[in-house]
């Protein structure tokens, strides 16, 4: 119960589901708690107080925490969350970075304005948000950065093209900066859940309500794991997930594949494309910091 204690966490989108449950867990766990929310709707539109009840909880229960309800779309009001925190706490120790909208349609259907507000705030508001608390966490040599990303992204789901291509490139922006943050004491990990949340429940025919989540699938099972991957002993660079009570972890892989001859043409690769395609013998790819391995070039 002591490792958080006093730990100055942000979670944004913290007003309801997933981000509430991080919020309650940490304040309830002796952190001093930022709780950013909007108030908007799944769609990202309209506002409400919904922070102010998740602090009003934690100080209920004798904890404490400050809302906050700026975006984390815009720089500057992306920057105002983490200028708050530190106004009213001093510095940022953890960093959850929660906050998303969703507007599934399939690609044909989408808009260009709904994808590109949906990569704006999932990608680019995660990105903000880290990018203001990042120099606190570098001159301390301390931090801890979750990036929430999706199976959406990492594995496909029909009709999230824009939520998919959003929470892919934070696997990006987290495989870069736990090779930046190393030195400095900062780890940054992504985090996949699955809960029955107002995201979930926006398709009428799962059946879900968010309100009565089912039966393993309550939004606070995937705090642990967020817990964990802020946790002192956290690691980094890693994708682990927390889906309706089952805690995994996924990797990349990649063969050994074919290195072929300098005048190599297509009917070269097509000559060889079984052993560059067959995945029977791949492995984790383990190049941090060392990625032109891949590149070597031909000997």
């Amino acid at each position: 119960m002591t490792e958080f204690k006093n730990k100055v966490v942000i979670v944004t989108g913290a007003g309801g589901g997933i981000g509430r449950q991080h919020a309650l867990e940490f304040a309830r766990r002796g952190a001093r708690v930022l709780v950013n929310d909007l108030g908007s709707d799944v769609r990202g539109e309209g506002g409400g107080p919904m922070a102010d009840s998740v602090v009003q909880e934690i100080r209920d229960s004798g904890g404490v925490a400050v809302a906050n309800y700026d975006s984390v779309s815009e720089p500057e009001s992306a920057a105002a969350i983490v200028e708050q925190a530190v106004s009213e706490f001093g510095t940022v120790d953890i960093l959850i970075n929660n906050a998303g909208i969703l507007r599934n349609r399939t690609f044909k259907n989408t808009t260009l304005e709904d994808f590109q507000l949906v990569v704006q705030v999932h990608l680019l508001g995660s990105s903000y948000v880290t990018h203001a608390a990042w120099p606190i966490m570098y001159e301390k040599n301390y931090g801890r950065i979750v990036l929430t990303t999706s199976v959406s992204g990492i594995f496909g789901q029909f009709g999230q093209s824009a939520y998919g291509a959003a929470k892919m490139g934070l696997l990006g922006l987290m495989n870069v900066l736990s090779l930046e943050g190393r030195s400095r004491g900062i780890k940054v990990n992504c985090l996949s859940p699955g809960a029955d949340t107002r995201m979930t429940a926006l398709d009428a025919e799962t059946g879900i309500d968010a309100e009565n989540p089912r039966p393993g699938s309550h939004p606070h099972l995937v705090t642990p794991l967020a817990l964990y991957l802020a946790s002192e002993n956290a690691p980094t660079g890693t994708v682990m997930h927390a889906l309706s009570g089952r805690y995994l972890r996924s990797e990349t892989f990649a063969n050994s594949g074919v290195r072929l001859e300098e005048n190599s043409t297509y009917e070269d690769l097509l000559d060889n494309i079984a052993e560059v395609t067959n995945m029977d013998a791949a492995e984790p790819l383990a190049v941090p910091g060392n990625i032109n391995a891949l590149f070597k070039p031909h000997s």
